[in-house]
């Protein structure tokens, strides 16, 4: 039964490399500008989900203790040192994502660029496609 359903996943593998080698790429207009609701909107989205990251807060837990002695940690400390730091941080990280996302934004509206993109996705989905038959076999 796993020998089927593991050929039925590459088979589907196989399928979504070859439309995505096939993909008829065209020009992208980002000119448009975002309303405001829908850029209000968006940020909310990935306020939650980034809030809503148990990974974010295992590691701020666990990287705690390291930074700041736990036993010296008052109201006072988290309010004018840990909190304001934790902003400055995720802002800054946060920023750096923005403007990568932003040159990747003009760099994808290119047909050129979205057929490499396309076919380096759909060629890293054939080699898992294969990968999973020869396993199998």
């Amino acid at each position: 039964m796993f020998t089927q359903l593991n050929r039925a996943a590459a088979l589907y593998l196989f399928i979504l490399a070859w439309q995505f080698w096939h993909y008829v790429p065209h020009a992208i207009n980002i000119g448009q500008r975002a309303s405001r609701k829908a850029l209000i909107s968006a940020w909310l989205s990935g306020l939650t989900i980034t809030l809503g990251n148990p990974k974010t807060i295992a590691f701020y837990l666990a990287i705690f203790p390291l930074v700041i002695s736990v036993d010296r940690v008052s109201l006072q400390t988290w309010a004018m040192m840990l909190v304001p730091l934790t902003i400055l941080a995720l802002l800054l990280v946060g920023a750096i994502f923005i403007l990568a996302a932003l040159r990747i934004r003009h760099f994808l509206t290119r047909p050129g660029a979205q057929r490499i993109l396309f076919r380096s996705a759909g060629s890293i989905m054939l080699l898992a496609a294969i990968g999973m038959v020869a396993q199998s076999v």
